[in-house]
């Protein structure tokens, strides 16, 4: 399968299947419009008002070279091995705990309903949080790395807990010859010097929730009750995080929405207050919520993607780059197999906790019964759904199969697949066109910081 686009003045070719990327000149670029169906003499004819024949026939070999060399127009490895891949053992590497079923924000367009997940406000005990540890201590076969995510709600409106695991996880590591990757989402209204410090000792990343300049962020991000903006009050320490983490392992979470489609301005707006780590994400809403991407929004978000990419290009060639997180892909090595196939692992390697130690597939699926998997006491009991998801892959989704982004998307969200469509083997169309857009402006800036 070959992808081909232009942007930024750039003749871009993926080969999908080897993940190989080639920067060619026009004649090449045509030429391999057409290799594939059209025989050299055929493809002389198509292209004699623009080439002569002895530029075709000098490309057409060097095309051919490529495909010799595996290259160009190569066969899909992958799909003969998804048998093997849906029989894999169940091994849970990660466990998002959601520490506190409560929140301090009134964000208008919180999946989780102010931190409440379409239930009941609730705090994560120690003894809940202590059974999900050793759940996946038990569960994680030979896997010594393991990550838990202290997520909410507002995991600092319950930190006391928070240590406490954390504090239970290295206690542990040593005897289970397991290490735990901590990490923790918060949106700052509570952050100060003494969570900080616990968090830059034992936190592994710190996503920092802010939506961007100061009108949006109040906008979408309000306090409870109105007492004060949210972004005055979380700026000056989402600041200090970054310095005191040498500008690594932690990043600004934003979302942008209807009311923001110029969000490009956002993600320029933080790097010009000196964060270096940003991640700015579409929402996912219902189309009747008023703040929702439209089909019709796509044009201006990919428009704005390609002002991105280009502004990040200018500023890295002069010293003053930033990480966007949804240009940051691998085209050298890329993913590891399974995670091309079927992505961030949810239902089967990766599980969501609520406060009172229910197993949901992850955050998203939270709050719906027809995904409660199990419990800390009795463990995964609906294997069914277990199963479900461990055999979700881009071979079993009809819009994945011929998408040359599948195997950098891995089949994208299962939750915006069901929440859309009612099957996780789906796909969520409007993420798709913006997934597809990032994809070809990161391979576009690889190539330009290659020159």
């Amino acid at each position: 399968m070959i992808h081909q686009y232009k942007n930024n003045g750039y003749n871009i070719v993926l080969d999908v299947n080897s993940g190989s990327v080639h920067v060619v000149d026009d004649i090449v670029y045509d030429i391999i419009e057409l290799y594939g169906n059209h025989t050299l003499e055929q493809i002389k004819d198509c292209l004699k008002d623009r080439y002569s024949n002895e530029d075709i026939e000098e490309a057409y070999g060097e095309i051919g070279e490529l495909k010799e060399a595996g290259q160009l127009f190569t066969e899909d490895v992958y799909e003969p091995y998804i048998d093997k891949f849906k029989d894999r053992p169940t091994v849970v590497k990660a466990l998002c705990l959601h520490i506190a079923h409560d929140c301090n924000l009134a964000c208008k367009y919180c999946f989780a309903e102010e931190g409440e997940y379409h239930g009941r406000r609730a705090m994560m005990s120690f003894e809940v949080g202590k059974k999900a540890l050793d759940f996946l201590v038990a569960n994680s076969g030979s896997r010594r790395n393991l990550e838990v995510d202290f997520f909410g709600g507002e995991p600092t409106m319950n930190f006391e807990v928070v240590k406490q695991l954390v504090e239970y996880g290295r206690s542990i590591e040593e005897a289970n010859n397991k290490k735990f990757r901590f990490t923790l989402t918060t949106n700052g209204i509570l952050l100060d010097d003494e969570i900080l410090d616990f968090a830059n000792k034992e936190m592994s990343n710190i996503v920092l929730s802010i939506d961007g300049r100061k009108e949006i962020n109040d906008l979408m991000r309000p306090t409870r009750n109105n007492h004060g903006s949210s972004y005055d009050i979380i700026m000056p320490k989402f600041k200090k995080v970054a310095k005191s983490r040498n500008q690594m392992n932690y990043y600004v979470r934003g979302t942008f929405t209807h009311n923001n489609l110029d969000f490009s301005n956002d993600v320029l707006h933080l790097a010009d207050e000196g964060f270096e780590q940003i991640s700015v994400e579409p929402v996912v809403a219902q189309p009747s919520d008023s703040y929702a991407i439209r089909e019709e929004d796509l044009p201006v978000i990919c428009e704005q993607y390609d002002i991105l990419a280009k502004e990040i290009i200018k500023r890295k060639k002069a010293g003053k780059g930033f990480n966007f997180f949804h240009f940051m892909i691998d085209i050298n090595g890329g993913p590891c197999v399974a995670k091309r196939l079927s992505g961030c692992g949810s239902g089967c390697e990766y599980l969501a906790v609520t406060p009172w130690g229910d197993f949901y597939p992850c955050h998203q699926f939270v709050g719906n019964e027809d995904f409660l998997m199990g419990n800390v006491d009795d463990g995964i009991v609906r294997t069914d759904i277990r199963d479900m998801f461990k055999n979700s892959n881009v071979y079993s989704k009809e819009k994945c199969k011929n998408c040359f982004a599948k195997f950098y998307c891995s089949g994208g969200c299962a939750a915006n697949s069901y929440n859309f469509h009612g099957n996780i083997n789906d796909a969520y169309d409007v993420g798709c066109e913006m997934q597809k857009k990032r994809i070809e402006c990161a391979i576009m800036i690889r190539a330009a910081m290659a020159e």
